[in-house]
C-alpha cells in the first residue's frame, strides 16, 4: 500500500470533497469547490482573508481558546491544563515546541499511559527557528498557543482519521466558515523518529490547523519513504493535531497582521511609546499595510531580500517609491517584534527560566536582547520591563500565575537590560580588534562568536564596524542560526561500556536492595556473571553512581577471598560491580556476602538530603524562579547549582543557611515512594523533575514533609533531624545566571566549621588583633596596601616623564615614522608600558625592552600610523624564546633569553624597516 492511499477519508468523500492536484505546486488536496485548481497554500494562493474574515464574528484569544476547548469537551475529550514552556519533563528539549511534546517520549512510546484519552489542551509553545522573520512577515510568532486534541490508539481504538477530520470540519463550519472554503492539503509529516500522513487545513490562504496521523517509526529497512528517510508501521496510532490559537483569532478579524489580531492593545501601547501613533490613522499607511499583508503569504517573506521584493511589488501597485514604503513600515515592524518578544519573555520568565549564557537561559537572553535592540532603534521611551508588563497583564487574565510572578519577571528584565548595556559599552574594542584580525571583513562565523561568546548583537557589530570603515554582512537568518545551536541539551553518550551489551542482554534487572532495605549494611547474593573485572549479582545493596551521587564502596566475600568493590554502575537495569584490578573475580553461580561502607553511605545520604533542603531554602530566600541546574554529592562536601539572575549577597547566603538548618531542626520526615508518573505530575507538578527526568511509568518520588518534593533515585536519611547541621561555606558564580552553593553536613560540616574557625583565629593571631576586630584590621591593611600601590604608580609615571625627554632626543625616522627603540636596564613591564605610552605624546612608535632575569618588551603605536604593535612584539619575542600579544596600538611580551634582548629589539627594527606587509 502506498502512503498516498492513506489519505482517502470516507467522511470527506461522503460530504462531496474531491481529491485534486494543484496546478502550481503539484501537491494534492481535497475541496468542495468544483472550480478550484490550486491547493490554497501560499505561494499558490493569496491571503484572501485579510479584510474579509471567514469566521462569522470576531474572537479574542481568551474566547477562542475557550470555544475550542469547550467544543472538544462536549465531544468526549478531557481538558488538560497547559504545561510550562520550559520542557522540564524532557531531557532532549529546552522549550515546549508543540502540544505533542507534552506527551513525548513516555506516552507516545507506550511506556506510560496518557493522562486522559482522548484529551484536549491549549499549549503555549516557543519556537525560535523563524525569529528573524518575526515582525516583518506579519504572520510569524516566537510564542504561540497550539490548541489540540489527541487520541492515543494502543490496544483499543479511540478514534482515527475519519473522526479527526469530522471534528475539524464541524469546528470550522460551527465558527461560520463555509464548507467549500475549507481545503485539506496532503503533506506527510515526519519528526522525532516518527512519521505519518497529515493534512494541512487551509481557509482563504491561511493555514489554521495540521492533522497528523502518526503511525510510522523510522527503520532503515522500512517499506515507506517519507522526506528522505525509511519508515515502518508501529503498533500505536496517535492522533496529533495542532490548531493555531492566534491564527484562528486572526482569521476571525481579518486584520493585516497576526499581531494586530492577537494582542492589539499591546501593539497600540508600544506604538504610542515609540511615538508612532499617527501611523495608525494614516490612510496611506493602512492601505500599504493591507496590500502588504495580502501579498506577504503569497511571496513567502523570510529574508530581507524577500521583504524588499514585497515592498517593490506594493510600491508598483500604488505607484510610489519602495524606499518610502520601507521607511513607513520598518518602525511598525519593530513594534510588532517587541510585542511578540515581550510575550515570549513573559511566558519563559514566568515559567521559571532565568536569562544566562547556557541552556534554556541562553534562549531567554537571545529574545530579551533582540527586543532591547528593537526598542533602542525605535527610540521607545520605556524599559524592557515596561513592554513585558503589558503582556503579563494580558496573559494574567487567563493564567493568573503570571500576575503572581510579575515582580520577579520584571526584576529579571531590568537586570538583563542593565547587563546588556554593560556588554555593549565594553564591546567596542573587541569588535574593532576582530575586524582588524579579518582585515576589515567580519565573516558570519565571527559574528556568531561575538554574539555567542560575548553577547554582542550583529546590528551593533555592524554599527561599530561601519564607524571604522569596515564591512559587515549580517545574514537574514542570523538569530535563527544562533537559536538552532542552543535548541536542546543534545544527545548524551551511547551508555556505559557498550561492548558489554551482548553479555548483559539475557540478564534480568538487578534487585535494588538499597531501596528495599536502606538501613542494612550487608547482604547475600548469587553471582549471575563475572567478566573483565566486573560482577553482576541477582540483588545488591551497593548504590550505583547516578543523580550526582557517587557509588557505595565495600567488599564482596566468598569462601575463597575478599574482593574490594571499586566502582558500581547501572546499565539498562543491570548493576555492574567493578572489582579492584588484580584481585580476581568470584565465580558465576557462587553465593557472595556483600558489605558496604556504612559510614560513607550515611555521609552521602546526609549530603543528598541536604541538597534538597538547600535548594528549597534558596527558592524561599531568592525567589520562586530558582531551579536546580546540577548537583554533586561527596564524602567531604556537596554542592547544588541554582539559577538566579544576580549576585547572591552575604545576607542572602546567611538566610539560606539559616533556613536550611531550620528544616533540620523541624525534623521533617523523609518519605521516598514509588508513584505512577501521571499521578505524581498531577499531584506535585512538573517541578519534581529538577534533578533530572526518570524513565518509565513508575517513578521514585522523595517527599520531605512540608519542605520539598522531587523525583529522586538517591539514598537519603529518614528524617531531616538526623542531618545535624548544614554549613554553607562557599558561593560561586559558575556561569552567568547559575550560582553554586557549596556546603557540608553532619559531622563533616562540624569539622569544616571548626577548620574555618581555626583559620580565623590564626589570621587574627598573625595580625595581632582580636578575632572580632579582624574585618576592620584587614580593611585597614588593604587600604594601606592600595595607597602604597597608588604611590608606586605615581612614582613610575614620574620616572617615565623624566626618561621621556632623553628618549625623544634619541628618536629616529624609520619608514616615515618617528620611532624610539631603547633598552631600559632593570625596568619592569609596568615601567616599560608607562614610558612607552608617555612617549606617544611626541613620537609615532615606541619599542622598549627591559626586565630582570626575564626579558620584557613593549610596543606602542599612535593612531593613524600603519604599524602593528603586536607584530613588533611577536618578532622580538621570537628571539627571546617566549611570546606575547596585544592590539595594533599596544602590545607586550617577553621570554627567558634576557641576554638576547638587544638582538630581539633589532629583529623588531628590521620589521619596521621592511614596512607594512
Amino acid at each position: 500500500m502506498s502512503l498516498e492511499e492513506e489519505y482517502r477519508v470516507d467522511y470527506l468523500v461522503d460530504l462531496g470533497f474531491e481529491r485534486r492536484r494543484c496546478r502550481s505546486c503539484g501537491s494534492t488536496f481535497w475541496t468542495l469547490d468544483a472550480g478550484r485548481e490550486s491547493c490554497g497554500d501560499p505561494p499558490c494562493d493569496l491571503y484572501s482573508f485579510i479584510g474579509e474574515a471567514p469566521l462569522s464574528r470576531e474572537y479574542g484569544l481568551s474566547e477562542m481558546r475557550e470555544t475550542f476547548l469547550s467544543f472538544f469537551e462536549d465531544r468526549g475529550h478531557e481538558r488538560l491544563d497547559r504545561r510550562p514552556v520550559a520542557a522540564w519533563w524532557r531531557d532532549d528539549l529546552y522549550l515546549t515546541v508543540a502540544s505533542i511534546a507534552d506527551f513525548q517520549p513516555h506516552v507516545t512510546s507506550g511506556r506510560v499511559p496518557p493522562p486522559a484519552n482522548p484529551l484536549t489542551i491549549s499549549q503555549p509553545c516557543i519556537r525560535l527557528d523563524d525569529l528573524d522573520s518575526v515582525g516583518r512577515s506579519g504572520r510569524h510568532l516566537s510564542s504561540f498557543e497550539m490548541m489540540a486534541h489527541h487520541a492515543f490508539n494502543f490496544n483499543d481504538e479511540v478514534y482515527w482519521k475519519e473522526r479527526t477530520v469530522e471534528l475539524c470540519q464541524e469546528l470550522l463550519t460551527g465558527l461560520g466558515v463555509h464548507g467549500e472554503e475549507v481545503i485539506y492539503k496532503e503533506d506527510p509529516w515526519a519528526g522525532g523518529g516518527n512519521a505519518g500522513p497529515a493534512f494541512e487545513v487551509l481557509v482563504r490562504g491561511l493555514e489554521l490547523a495540521t492533522l497528523v496521523f502518526m503511525d510510522l517509526e523510522e527503520h532503515p529497512e522500512g517499506e515507506y519513504g517519507v522526506k528522505g528517510s525509511r519508515y515502518r508501521r508501529m503498533d500505536a496510532r496517535i492522533v496529533d493535531t495542532g490548531y493555531g490559537l492566534e491564527r484562528f483569532t486572526w482569521a476571525s478579524k481579518g486584520s493585516p497582521t497576526v499581531y494586530d489580531a492577537a494582542f492589539p492593545g499591546v501593539v497600540e501601547e508600544l506604538t504610542g511609546m515609540a511615538g508612532l501613533e499617527h501611523r495608525l490613522d494614516d490612510p496611506e499607511y493602512r492601505e500599504v499595510l493591507g496590500r502588504t499583508a495580502r501579498l506577504a503569504g503569497y511571496m513567502d517573506v523570510d529574508t530581507a531580500g524577500d521583504l524588499m521584493k514585497l515592498r517593490r511589488r506594493v510600491a508598483g501597485e500604488m505607484d510610489v517609491d519602495a524606499e518610502h514604503l520601507d521607511e513607513m513600515l520598518r518602525p511598525v515592524e519593530g513594534v510588532y517584534a517587541v510585542a511578540d518578544h515581550a510575550r515570549s519573555l513573559a511566558f519563559m520568565l514566568g515559567d521559571g527560566l532565568v536569562p544566562s549564557n547556557v541552556g534554556a537561559g541562553y534562549l531567554v537572553r537571545l529574545v530579551a536582547r533582540r527586543a532591547i535592540r528593537f526598542m533602542n532603534q525605535l527610540g521607545v521611551d520605556a524599559s524592557l520591563a515596561d513592554a513585558v508588563k503589558l503582556q503579563t497583564r494580558l496573559l494574567g487574565e487567563d493564567y493568573p500565575e503570571f500576575l503572581r510572578a510579575e515582580e520577579e519577571i520584571l526584576e529579571m528584565c531590568d537586570s538583563e537590560e542593565a547587563k546588556f548595556e554593560d556588554t555593549l559599552s565594553r564591546g567596542k574594542n573587541l569588535i574593532v580588534k576582530t575586524a582588524d584580525h579579518f582585515e576589515g571583513e567580519v565573516p558570519v562565523e565571527a559574528l556568531v562568536d561575538l554574539y555567542d561568546s560575548h553577547g554582542l548583537p550583529p546590528e551593533y557589530v555592524d554599527e561599530v564596524a561601519e564607524e571604522q570603515g569596515y564591512d559587515v554582512e549580517v545574514p537574514d537568518d542570523f538569530y535563527a542560526r544562533v537559536a538552532a545551536k542552543h535548541e536542546g541539551p543534545g544527545e548524551g553518550g551511547a551508555g556505559l561500556l557498550a561492548h558489554f551489551q551482548e553479555r548483559l542482554e539475557d540478564l534480568p534487572d538487578t534487585d535494588r536492595l538499597y531501596y528495599e532495605l536502606p538501613g542494612e549494611r550487608s547482604f547475600e547474593a548469587v553471582v549471575l556473571n563475572a567478566f573483565e573485572d566486573h560482577v553482576v549479582l541477582d540483588q545488591t545493596l551497593f548504590y550505583p553512581e547516578g543523580g550526582g551521587q557517587p557509588p557505595d564502596r565495600g567488599t564482596l566475600e566468598t569462601g575463597e577471598g575478599v574482593f574490594d568493590v571499586a566502582e558500581v554502575k547501572s546499565v539498562n537495569g543491570v548493576i555492574l560491580h567493578r572489582i579492584r584490578e588484580g584481585e580476581g573475580l568470584p565465580k558465576k553461580g557462587e553465593i557472595v556476602t556483600g558489605r558496604i561502607d556504612g559510614e560513607l553511605r550515611d555521609t552521602h545520604s546526609r549530603h543528598h538530603t541536604s541538597i534538597h533542603l538547600v535548594l528549597s531554602a534558596a527558592a524561599e530566600v531568592l525567589g520562586s524562579h530558582v531551579r536546580q541546574h546540577g548537583s554533586q554529592v561527596g564524602a567531604e562536601k556537596a554542592r547544588v547549582d541554582v539559577t538566579h539572575f544576580k549576585s547572591i549577597t552575604r545576607e542572602e547566603v546567611n538566610a539560606i543557611e539559616a533556613r536550611a538548618n531550620g528544616y533540620v531542626r523541624e525534623d521533617a520526615q523523609v518519605r521516598p515512594r514509588w508513584t505512577e508518573r501521571n499521578e505524581a505530575e498531577e499531584k506535585f507538578g512538573l517541578e519534581i523533575y529538577q534533578g533530572g527526568v526518570p524513565h518509565g511509568d513508575q517513578i521514585r518520588v522523595l517527599d520531605i514533609e512540608g519542605v520539598d518534593v522531587q523525583a529522586c533515585g538517591g539514598t537519603h536519611v529518614s528524617s531531616t533531624g538526623s542531618i545535624g547541621l548544614v554549613y554553607l561555606d562557599r558561593v560561586d558564580q559558575v556561569q552567568d545566571g547559575v550560582y553554586r552553593l557549596g556546603f557540608s553536613s553532619g559531622e563533616v560540616g562540624v569539622e569544616r566549621m571548626q577548620e574555618s574557625r581555626r583559620t580565623l583565629l590564626e589570621a587574627a593571631e598573625t595580625l595581632d588583633v582580636d578575632p572580632d576586630d579582624l574585618p576592620r584590621s584587614v580593611e585597614r591593611f588593604f587600604d594601606e596596601w592600595k595607597g602604597r600601590g597608588k604611590e608606586i604608580r605615581r612614582l613610575r609615571e614620574e620616572v617615565a616623564e623624566l626618561r621621556r625627554d632623553d628618549l625623544v632626543d634619541g628618536a629616529e625616522e624609520i619608514g616615515g615614522a618617528e620611532v624610539v627603540i631603547k633598552e631600559l636596564t632593570g625596568a619592569d613591564m609596568n615601567e616599560l608600558r608607562a614610558t612607552a605610552e608617555s612617549l606617544l605624546e611626541a613620537v609615532d612608535v615606541a619599542l622598549l625592552g627591559g626586565g630582570n632575569g626575564v626579558a620584557s618588551v613593549v610596543a606602542a603605536v599612535s593612531d593613524g600610523v600603519d604599524v602593528d604593535a603586536s607584530e613588533l612584539v611577536e618578532a622580538a619575542c621570537g628571539v627571546l624564546g617566549g611570546g606575547g600579544g596585544g592590539s595594533r596600538s599596544l602590545a607586550q611580551g617577553g621570554g627567558p633569553n634576557a641576554e638576547s634582548l638587544g638582538e630581539a629589539l633589532s629583529a623588531a627594527r628590521e620589521l619596521l624597516e621592511d614596512g607594512p606587509s
